[in-house]
């Protein structure tokens, strides 16, 4: 999955797959995780959001289900 680089304090970078609805995001101490089922606008909501990480933990990390890469 191709992932776009991100500003943020513990993102390193971002990728989505809209055909199965998978968000993968590589964290900044080389960590990868994939949630799976998670919509295309809360993609498109987290891309534009400036504080990546705080939305991440809010409304995608222990909403949807996940695996480590």
């Amino acid at each position: 999955m191709d992932r776009n680089y991100v500003a943020s304090s513990n993102i390193a970078s971002i990728g989505y797959d809209e055909a199965t609805e998978t968000l993968e995001v590589e964290f900044l101490n080389g960590s990868i995780y994939q949630y799976y089922n998670v919509p295309a606008g809360l993609y498109q909501q987290l891309m534009q959001e400036g504080a990546k990480g705080r939305f991440l933990n809010v409304y995608i990390k222990n909403a949807y289900p996940y695996s480590r890469v």
